[in-house]
């Protein structure tokens, strides 16, 4: 297993818009082969920022299977106009 992890951080005043569109755009990962479960967490003291954490059954899963996807086009539309920066994402194995 692998975890996948992400700084989202959002444009001012469309957090409202962004958590929307997340909770429609996070049926699209549910489809993928590999897909293990996410979370989404909002920021406190930065209440524009997010943490988003997928966990993968193998990297592929996630580089190939799902940036290869056409969920993946229809993620991009829903999703990243609403980042500033665009954010860096990143891939961890657990070890304990």
């Amino acid at each position: 297993m692998i975890t996948e992890m992400a700084i989202l951080q959002v444009r001012q005043k469309q957090t409202g818009s962004f958590e929307e569109a997340f909770s429609r755009a996070q049926q699209l990962l549910k489809q993928r082969k590999g897909y293990l479960g996410h979370e989404l967490h909002k920021g406190i003291e930065y209440p524009d920022r997010y943490l988003l954490i997928i966990r993968w059954e193998t990297l592929e899963d996630h580089t190939e299977g799902f940036r290869g996807s056409p969920q993946y086009q229809q993620w991009k539309a829903m999703l990243h106009h609403f980042y500033e920066p665009f954010p860096e994402v990143v891939h961890f194995n657990k070890i304990y």
